[in-house]
């Protein structure tokens, strides 16, 4: 896959080529893709270069293409950093366009910076940035008087509307939402013949439809939305090619995998959650952590998940051993990472393997180690700024204590901490309208309350 990008590594990289000061790609961001994130971080800065020379025929332009590769290098790195430098070129790029002169050039800068918040809430759970990429997203629809701005904008204005409204519970909400979804990635497509940013820009339009049709699936346990995924991600994989659009392939495929797992996990198809496990892996087995080492953590940790799905339908401790493997490879991205939102989940869901694969083998050295993860977790957590992620831990915690009991047959003060920390959880869950969560933890308090007898601690 990534044969014609390293390349462009040996031309540009290893060899010691200078790049020209306007960098690679030109201002092209389809030939991102073909740069490793090392020499995508030289883009940026060359485009920063770019932008700030007098000399420059388009200013507000170039601020633009320097935003457009920052945000990619936060993309793919979790760089704090990266991020607050994207958006703060992009609101360079509006002053300079100037609304009132250049109102589509304001509107396509004003969308970007409204993508910077929506990555800044999706990287680092702050919720407080969808509502910053909602104000933004509605001033550019507003202002956008043709080109690439307002279907953009329409677009970004569906993914803040179905990330807050996931909650919700509805499954025809959801399909309703997806739906809506049709008219700007109709205008995209429209504009792919005579604008080159809108094939990719499309492609990505629907990758944002597929993830929010993934969670809502995934939450609703609903056969329907997640078929509906699996399909559009078909949809987003035609015409993009393996060798020049690695990335936009490589994400269409992970989250087709993650489809079919999860489809299979919903339906009870195991055969669908082989397909989902193979599909993951072929796409690691081409992805570098070099090229994206965020996208390689991500798909590791979705191979992870549909490794523990295959678990549970098998009862295989073999699949769970497989699925803490791919999290500790995440974890070689994620370690340096301590404020991304995946991390927390990737760190909760290897102490749930390593639970039930102590369970599945009566080994306690497994579950002792699974305990102590969880307990380093919690302390890098605040209840109050991350309450989801607290009181997932919590629930996983309970799990330990309840293999615990299983596997030794004592109570040694296990049960009545299994049911503190749900009754802590079952709190936040109820808080933040999480009603699937919610159905969890109630149930893991009403086994603890109707499980099997015993022996006490003497």
């Amino acid at each position: 896959m990534f044969e014609f990008g390293r390349e462009l590594r040996r031309l540009f990289g290893a060899e010691g080529f200078n790049a020209p000061r306007d960098g690679l790609t030109g201002g092209d961001a389809s030939l991102l893709e073909l740069l490793d994130l090392n020499l995508l971080r030289q883009e940026a800065k060359a485009a920063d270069i770019a932008a700030g020379r007098i000399s420059a025929k388009d200013r507000a332009q170039r601020r633009l293409e320097s935003a457009i590769v920052w945000r990619e290098v936060a993309r793919r790195s979790g760089d704090a950093a990266a991020l607050r430098k994207a958006a703060a070129t992009a609101e360079a790029a509006a002053e300079l366009f100037d609304r009132n002169r250049r109102p589509d050039g304001w509107a396509r800068a004003r969308c970007e910076q409204a993508f910077c918040a929506l990555l800044g809430a999706e990287l680092f759970g702050d919720e407080g940035l969808n509502a910053a990429a909602e104000i933004a997203f509605k001033d550019a629809r507003a202002a956008a008087r043709g080109g690439l701005a307002r279907p953009l904008a329409e677009i970004g204005m569906l993914a803040v509307e179905g990330r807050n409204r996931l909650a919700d519970g509805d499954a025809q909400l959801g399909r309703v939402t997806a739906a809506r979804f049709d008219t700007p990635i109709g205008g995209l497509k429209a504009l792919t013949r005579r604008t080159r940013a809108a094939r990719l820009l499309l492609v990505e339009a629907r990758l944002v439809r597929i993830d929010l049709l993934l969670g809502w699936g995934a939450r609703l346990a609903d056969r329907d939305l997640l078929q509906m995924a699996l399909n559009e991600a078909d949809l987003a994989a035609e015409g993009l090619s393996v060798d020049y659009e690695p990335l936009s392939w490589a994400r269409v495929a992970a989250l087709r995998g993650q489809a079919l797992a999860l489809l299979g996990e919903t339906t009870g198809q195991i055969e669908l959650v082989i397909q989902g496990v193979n599909a993951l892996a072929d796409v690691l087995n081409d992805l570098s952590r070099e090229q994206s080492p965020l996208d390689w953590a991500r798909t590791q940790t979705a191979l992870a998940q549909s490794l523990q799905a295959l678990g549970e339908a098998s009862c295989s401790e073999r699949a769970y051993e497989q699925a803490v493997t791919c999290y500790d490879r995440a974890q070689l991205v994620l370690k340096d990472l301590p404020a991304l939102a995946l991390r927390a989940f990737a760190a909760s869901n290897r102490a749930l393997c390593l639970a039930r694969s102590a369970e599945l083998s009566g080994d306690l050295a497994v579950l002792d180690a699974a305990e102590a993860a969880f307990r380093i977790e919690l302390t890098n957590l605040s209840a109050g700024r991350e309450p989801t992620a607290w009181a997932l831990l919590q629930v996983n915690l309970a799990r330990l204590y309840e293999a615990r009991m299983e596997i030794t047959g004592r109570d040694r003060g296990e049960r009545a901490a299994a049911a503190t920390a749900l009754s802590a959880a079952l709190d936040v869950f109820s808080e933040q309208g999480l009603r699937s969560l919610s159905l969890l933890a109630t149930e893991a308090l009403d086994r603890l309350s109707e499980g099997p007898g015993v022996r006490p601690h003497i």
